[in-house]
C-alpha cells in the first residue's frame, strides 16, 4: 500500500501465508514467554498477532516499548499453532514472525488503559478521549455513527428529499432554550446568535420554493446536561416538507426509522405502524409524553373510589375533599413477592420526592381482602370495584399515589419505569416506537401564572381557523407531535402556521404584540406575507437514534468529543479566558464579580 503498511490489521489470512508484509498500528498489548515476546499490534480495522524471538536484534525494542506506542512492524505471515489459533478475530488463524520494527511514536505511561473492560471515572475519560476513542467499544460506537449518519444521507435522497445548508451565526430567538451570543467585532454591541436549530431557516427554504430540504444539523442551546442531551451543542436530521398534512410527515419518518433499525439492529420493532396516542391520553395512561411502551404497566385513575363510605382510608380521603385526584398502577401476579419489594419501591418514591406509595396486594380466602400495611382500609365491595375498573385479579398488587395531578403524573411515570424494571418485564429486544399527537396550542404557567406556548409557537392550530376560540386558549390544539422511542423523545415537529394574520392572533393570547412579533420574527413573518405554501416537519435527533441503536443509556458514549456535566470541554480546556485584546476588538469589558 505505502512505506508504512501493505495491509491493515484485520486483513491477512492463509492465503497470505509465506508473505512478507508492513503492518502499521499501536500496540495493543504484549506477553513474554522469555523466549518469544508476543504482541498484538492494532489499528482502525482490526487486529493481528505478531511474535519474535529473543534472538532478533528487535528484541530489546518491543520490549522496552509502552502500550499504545505507533510501531510499524515487518515480518513473515506464518500459520499459528492449533492451539493458539483465536476465532474472534479475523487474523486468528496466522501471526507475523517479526523481522524488524520501527518505532515511529512512544507512548508515555497511560493514564487510562485502552486494553481491557475497566471503568474509569469520566473526568479521566473526557480528559484523555482520544485514549478512549480507541478502546475497542467507544470506536465501534463512534463507526456506527458515522454509519447511521451516511445510511440516512441515503435514504433521505431516496425519499426525494435534497440537502442544503443554513446558516451558524444567526439572530437570537426568545422562544426555547438559551442560546450562546457570538459577539459582533463590525458592529459594537451587537451579538449573533448560534442557532438553537434551523426552525426559521428551513420554514423560509419552503417558502423559496424548494419542495423538500433535509440536513444533518449542528445546534446549539445552553442548557443542562442530561443523559440523553449534551450540553453546548448535538445533531438532528432536521427535515421540511411543503404541502404536507401529519399525515405525510409520519409516512416518511416511519419509513426511515424502519429501515434504520432494522439496518443497524436485530431487535424486533414491535409496530411497524406506529401508535398515534393523543397528549391527554399520553399523560392520563403513563403520566409522561414519552412513555416506554415495551412497559405494560399502565397508571389508571381511582379517585371515585376514596368517596364511598366503606373505604375507611382517611388521609386520602381528606385529600381527595381538597381536590386531589388518586392514580394507581396494577402489577400482575406479584403475591408471592416478598415485603421487602414492595417497602423499597415506597422508599425509593420518597427519595424521588414524593410522600410514598401505599400498596396492597388483592388475596382471596374466604372473602377479597388486601393485604399490605393500607389492605385494611378498603372493604371487600371496594376492592371489587378497583379490580372491576382496573382490570384486576386476586393476586395482583395495587400501588396509590395521591396528590396534585402534576405531582402524581411525575412519581407515577417513574414509578412505572422502576417497578417494571424491579420486575424485569420489559423486553430489551424490543424498539417500540410511537407518535404522541394532539398536544395543546398553549398551557398555564405556574410560575408567571400567565398562558405560555406549550411547544412551538409556529405551529398550525387544529380546526378551522375562522371557529378558534380564542377565548378558551387551553382547549385548542395544535398539529404538533412528538416521536417517541423506548420512553426516549427522539424529536419534536409540527405542521406550521404560515399564515401571518393568524401567527399574529397566535402570538398575542400569549402576550406578544404585533410589533413584538416583527422585531423578534422580522425574517420569518415578512417572508409569509409574500406567499407561503402549507409545510411541516421535524428533526429526530442524530445522537438519541445512535445512542438506541447502540444501546447506550448516556449520549456522551455515542459523542465523539462531548463536555462534561458542567459544559467544560476537559480535553481542549473550554471555555477559556480571552486575552483583553481580544476582548477589546469585540468592544466587550468583563464585569465579573469575585466571591
Amino acid at each position: 500500500m505505502n512505506k508504512y503498511r501493505t495491509h491493515n490489521c484485520s486483513e491477512l489470512t492463509e492465503k497470505e501465508i509465506n508473505q512478507t508484509v508492513h503492518l502499521s498500528g499501536w500496540l495493543h498489548r504484549k506477553r513474554d514467554h522469555g523466549n518469544l515476546l508476543f504482541i498484538d499490534l492494532r489499528d482502525h480495522y482490526g487486529m493481528t498477532q505478531c511474535v519474535i524471538e529473543n534472538n532478533n536484534d528487535f528484541f530489546p525494542v518491543l520490549e522496552k516499548s509502552r502500550p499504545e506506542s505507533v510501531l510499524k512492524v515487518s515480518g513473515k505471515v506464518v500459520k499459528r499453532s492449533s492451539e493458539s489459533v483465536n476465532l474472534e478475530l479475523k487474523t486468528g488463524k496466522i501471526e507475523i514472525a517479526i523481522e524488524t520494527v520501527e518505532v515511529l511514536s512512544n507512548a508515555k505511561e497511560l493514564p487510562m488503559p485502552v486494553f481491557g473492560d475497566q471503568v474509569y471515572p469520566e473526568d479521566i475519560r473526557l480528559k484523555y478521549r482520544f485514549l478512549d476513542l480507541r478502546r475497542d467499544e467507544m470506536h465501534n460506537n463512534i463507526i456506527l455513527r458515522s454509519k447511521v449518519i451516511s445510511f440516512i444521507r441515503a435514504e433521505m435522497l431516496k425519499l426525494g428529499f435534497l440537502e442544503y445548508q443554513t446558516p451558524i451565526l444567526t439572530s437570537s430567538s426568545p422562544e426555547g432554550a438559551r442560546d450562546f451570543l457570538v459577539p459582533s467585532r463590525l458592529n459594537p454591541g451587537k451579538f449573533y446568535a448560534l442557532p438553537q436549530a434551523p426552525q426559521q431557516f428551513k420554514q423560509l427554504i419552503m417558502v423559496s420554493g424548494f419542495d423538500k430540504y433535509f440536513q444533518i444539523a449542528p445546534c446549539f442551546r445552553d442548557e443542562d446536561a442530561r443523559a440523553d442531551r449534551s450540553p453546548g451543542e448535538f445533531y438532528q436530521l432536521d427535515l421540511e416538507m411543503s404541502f404536507v398534512e401529519q399525515e405525510d410527515v409520519f409516512s416518511v419518518l416511519e419509513k426511515l426509522m424502519i429501515n434504520l433499525f432494522k439496518k443497524f439492529s436485530s431487535k424486533k420493532i414491535v409496530n411497524l405502524k406506529f401508535p398515534r396516542i393523543p397528549f391527554k391520553e399520553a399523560i392520563k395512561k403513563y403520566g409522561t409524553d414519552k412513555p416506554d411502551l415495551r412497559n405494560p404497566l399502565i397508571i389508571q385513575d381511582v379517585t371515585e373510589i376514596f368517596l364511598r363510605d366503606d373505604v375507611k382510608f382517611d388521609i386520602f380521603k381528606q385529600l381527595v375533599k381538597k381536590g386531589s385526584i388518586v392514580r394507581t398502577i396494577i402489577t400482575k401476579n406479584t403475591k408471592d413477592k416478598p415485603r421487602s419489594f414492595f417497602d423499597n419501591i415506597d422508599k425509593w418514591a420518597k427519595e424521588q420526592g414524593a410522600s410514598g406509595l401505599a400498596y396492597f396486594t388483592i388475596e382471596k380466602n374466604k372473602q377479597i381482602t388486601g393485604k399490605g400495611p393500607v389492605g385494611k382500609f378498603f372493604s371487600e365491595a371496594s376492592l371489587k370495584e378497583i379490580m372491576k375498573n382496573c382490570n384486576a385479579e386476586v393476586g395482583d398488587s395495587v400501588f396509590l399515589a395521591c396528590g396534585k395531578e402534576k405531582e402524581i403524573n411525575k412519581i407515577l411515570s417513574l414509578a412505572r419505569d422502576k417497578i417494571a424494571k424491579d420486575l424485569n418485564i420489559i423486553d430489551k429486544n424490543q424498539f417500540a416506537f410511537c407518535w404522541i399527537v394532539d398536544y395543546p396550542m398553549y398551557e398555564f404557567d405556574e410560575n408567571s401564572k400567565k398562558i405560555i406556548f406549550s411547544h412551538n409557537p409556529f405551529s398550525m392550530p387544529q380546526g378551522n381557523i375562522n371557529d378558534l376560540n380564542f377565548e378558551k386558549p387551553l382547549e385548542i390544539k395544535a398539529f404538533q407531535y412528538d416521536i417517541v422511542c423506548n420512553g426516549v423523545e427522539l424529536s419534536s415537529g409540527a405542521i406550521r402556521n404560515h399564515i401571518p394574520e393568524l401567527m399574529y392572533k397566535l402570538f398575542s393570547v400569549a402576550g406578544y404584540s404585533e410589533k413584538d412579533v416583527n422585531e423578534k420574527f422580522s425574517g420569518m413573518i415578512n417572508a409569509f406575507s409574500y406567499g407561503a405554501p402549507p409545510h411541516g416537519g421535524i428533526a429526530p435527533g442524530i445522537d438519541r437514534i445512535v445512542m438506541l441503536l447502540a444501546d447506550k443509556e448516556n449520549i456522551r458514549e455515542v459523542t465523539l468529543f462531548p463536555m462534561n456535566q458542567n459544559a467544560q470541554d476537559l480535553m481542549m480546556r473550554a471555555p477559556s479566558e480571552v486575552s483583553e485584546r481580544q476582548l477589546k476588538e469585540l468592544s466587550i469589558k468583563k464585569d465579573i464579580k469575585k466571591n
